[in-house]
């Protein structure tokens, strides 16, 4: 069935063929001709006035010659009368319009009525010969032709004659129109005899396409078709039908069950022999020294919790950034070191960084400038020149890295995230055949917030370096092309969501990152019920305590304080609920050395110290608030051991906090409250979706949460869980292989492809959705 595909395309597709053809000859050779015409009617104008002008002139010296005689006679009788009635008479002839004479320079020409005013007696010189001048009179150009009387005495005088040139201007309009229908009959001519013969070129050649295509699919030699005439093109062709093949199938055929081995599978049939770069701010893990020892830490971060299994399932090299106390202590002379697990197949290299460099890079431009820029928190962003210099140099830096590692030309390059917004660029400038593939983890503001950003166009500039530059939901990707479009000089493809930039095309499509499905082993290795008691014994929690958790770094855009408020809400509502649940959050501790981050802790460890306060009681605090790095083994065992988990955010572009929680629940019991603000409210509509800042609604979602029955919980969960499942991190990342493999497949058929077949648009094919809509409004809370 596949091997059809071609066939009924080039049957469909067959007249359209003709007529396109037909015109791309046509079309041409009218341009030429009417080119060709309008460039030599000028031409001809010029030469035929020239051809006047001389026979005139001949004509010129006839007549003088004819006037020698009678016009002697009459001097030396001294008729003026009958000299001005001689030139009269002279002048009926329809191209001679005025004839006169001079004896010398400083007397009155006697002439006809009709010599122009201008010309005199004073302006001939009798020494010259002036035939050839052209003046304009009212009547039109006038050629002035001026000769000596041959066989009369020295300084007899000179005649003037003067022709019109009227006729002349007649006769070049004639000759134009002349012209003109002679090349729409040549062009007609020639275009009849063109399309004639490529019509029957063209049917020739495509009555030898199918029967290629029909001896393909039944598994002859094309050698076969027309006695070998069509096999010099037979390898190309069943190259190209090969191609179209897979991208239809690719596109038509639902992958099942995205696991590490179908993406090992997509790399191998899709990209082999392809380098796999991933480029990250954030290492996938640390290496911290501890007294004598050296220990490996994950580092909390979404964008390690979803890329990390990619590179366990693709292998390849990992670029990040160095920054534990012990990470240049366990690399090698090329600054590389080998993932810890066994197996994990991939390498890190790690690049360093001065004090000061992280300091205005990652401190100052990419989280006190584009972090809050980015995000809805009313925080203002701060830009400092300094700043943009050390992201410029730092970014310069990884780019030359990329470089450095790449084992080919064209290796697949997977940039993360808004502290490398220059590196496409940078790396395109050095390796121009990569497909680099781009991931904004963060929100993309509107045009008129991003406008804040002094370095707007140099960020654009270098996003655009971007083969494919993807966003986690729709809208972010509509607000960058509305920015682009307001912004650059630039062709905005809303159609197929593409920018045409500087001779290059991006496009700009929305992959919903996910996460790791199902969880790794270890991590749920520990029974619920086993997690439930150890957690609440470690927290010095009553068995049968109902616990609430969050994770989340101490951020301000995670909504820590609104969610510390919604607790606070609930014991004032629901008071039976004091001393009988504790919200436990687990708060990374994040940027500590920016002044807005240390103010935002400060808040939020006041805040709990407050509630807590406000409902002391013999029974356990209201909020028990846990600031320390965890490790992901760590961070499930409270997923597990809690009745609901609380994400709050302020505006997120996915958080995966959520997507892990459910994850985690394979006792498909727990409750996921979710801030509408988060790109995960797009995708798991059976969560209690609610406002952060709306300290009521959510105080009733916890209540809501705390007694839902265990059938409804499970309901919900179970829809959450069957989405994860069907759309985990290994989709994510699948999809946007598939879309770079699609994309080489493209300009390896382009390269194939004869210039003429060039003009036909080829659009993007769309990226597969999931059944249920990632691209519905906000839900309202209807629990």
């Amino acid at each position: 069935m596949a091997n059809a595909v071609p066939g009924r395309v080039l049957g469909v597709r067959c007249r359209d063929a003709q007529l396109r053809l037909s015109l791309r000859f046509v079309v041409p050779l009218v341009l030429v001709l009417a080119a060709l015409a309008l460039a030599a009617m000028p031409l001809v104008d010029r030469l035929t006035f020239r051809w006047f002008v001389r026979d005139l002139d001949l004509r010129a010296s006839l007549v003088a010659r004819t006037m020698d005689g009678p016009l002697q006679s009459l001097i030396r009788a001294n008729d003026v009368a009958g000299m001005r009635a001689y030139f009269t008479r002279l002048t009926q002839d329809e191209r001679l319009f005025a004839v006169g004479f001079c004896a010398d320079a400083t007397a009155r020409p006697i002439a006809s009525a009709t010599l122009p005013v201008g010309i005199g007696c004073a302006s001939i010189d009798r020494s010259a010969d002036r035939s050839g001048e052209i003046i304009q009179a009212l009547k039109g150009p006038l050629l002035v032709s001026v000769r000596p009387l041959e066989s009369a005495a020295a300084g007899l005088g000179t005649i003037v004659l003067v022709h019109d040139m009227s006729f002349a201007e007649r006769r070049s309009d004639e000759t134009k129109r002349y012209l003109f229908y002679l090349f729409v009959a040549l062009g007609a001519a020639v275009s009849l005899i063109t399309v004639v013969v490529a019509q029957l070129s063209f049917r020739g050649w495509v009555n030898g396409i199918r029967s290629l295509v029909r001896v393909e699919r039944l598994g002859r030699p094309a050698r076969a078709v027309n006695g070998g005439d069509m096999q010099p093109i037979a390898d190309d062709l069943r190259a190209l039908i090969h191609d179209l093949e897979a991208e239809h199938r690719l596109r038509d055929e639902e992958q099942v069950g995205w696991t590490p081995d179908s993406l090992r599978e997509i790399l191998e049939r899709e990209l082999r022999g392809h380098d796999v770069i991933v480029v990250s701010n954030r290492e996938p893990f640390i290496h911290e020294r501890e007294g004598s020892s050296i220990v490996v830490r994950r580092p909390a971060s979404g964008l390690v919790t979803a890329v990390e299994p990619i590179m366990r399932a693709c292998s390849g090299t990992w670029i990040a950034h160095g920054s534990g106390s012990a990470d240049r202590d366990v690399v090698n002379r090329q600054d590389r070191v080998a993932a810890p697990e066994s197996g994990a197949g991939y390498q890190l290299r790690r690049v360093w960084l001065s004090k000061d460099e992280e300091r205005g890079y990652y401190y100052g431009f990419a989280n006190e400038g584009l972090w809050p820029l980015c995000h809805i928190a009313h925080v203002r962003p701060t830009f400092r020149s300094r700043d943009w210099e050390q992201y410029e140099r730092v970014n310069r830096r990884f780019a030359d890295t990329v470089t450095a590692e790449a084992t080919s030309a064209d290796p697949i390059v997977l940039v993360q995230d808004y502290h490398l917004a220059l590196v496409p660029r940078m790396v395109r400038e050095r390796l121009p055949d990569a497909t680099i593939i781009t991931f904004w983890h963060i929100p993309w503001p509107n045009p008129e917030a991003f406008a804040i950003c002094p370095w707007r166009d140099e960020l654009l500039d270098g996003l655009l370096g971007s083969s494919i530059l993807g966003f986690h939901t729709q809208s972010h990707c509509n607000n960058f092309v509305d920015t682009v479009d307001r912004q650059l000089e630039a062709r905005v493809d809303r159609e197929t969501f593409a920018v045409s930039y500087r001779g290059e095309r991006t496009s700009v499509k929305r992959y919903p990152i996910s996460v790791e499905w199902p969880p790794s082993a270890p991590l749920v290795a520990r029974p619920v019920a086993e997690c439930r008691t150890m957690i609440r014994e470690r927290l010095g929690l009553p068995l049968d305590h109902a616990m609430g958790v969050g994770v989340d770094r101490l951020d301000y855009t995670k909504g820590l304080e609104e969610r510390f408020r919604a607790v606070e809400r609930l014991l004032d509502l629901h008071p039976e609920w004091i001393g009988r649940f504790t919200f436990v959050q687990i708060a990374a501790p994040s940027r500590t050395s920016i002044g807005q981050y240390q103010e935002y802790a400060h808040r939020v460890h006041a805040l709990a110290a407050d509630i807590n306060a406000r409902f002391a009681s013999t029974g356990p605090p209201a909020i028990l608030l846990i600031v320390r790095h965890h490790e992901p083994s760590e961070v499930y065992e409270y997923y597990r051991a809690a009745e609901l988990c609380f994400v709050s955010s302020l505006h997120d572009g996915m958080n995966l906090v959520a997507k892990e929680f459910v994850a985690s629940r394979d006792d498909e019991r727990g409750v996921l409250l979710l801030s509408q603000f988060t790109g995960a409210a797009r995708e798991l509509p059976e969560a209690l979706i609610v406002n952060p800042y709306d300290a009521d609604q959510c105080a009733s979602a916890l209540n809501v949460a705390l007694t839902m029955p265990l059938p409804t919980q499970r309901a919900r969960i179970r829809l959450m869980r069957g989405l994860i499942q069907e759309f985990n991190v290994y989709r994510w990342a699948g999809r946007m292989l598939l879309d770079a493999a699609t994309m080489r497949r493209r300009g390896r058929i382009t390269s194939r492809t004869p210039a003429s077949a060039k003009h036909t648009r080829v659009t993007d094919t769309p990226t597969v959705r999931p059944a249920r809509s990632h691209d519905s409004v906000d839900r309202a809370a209807g629990w």
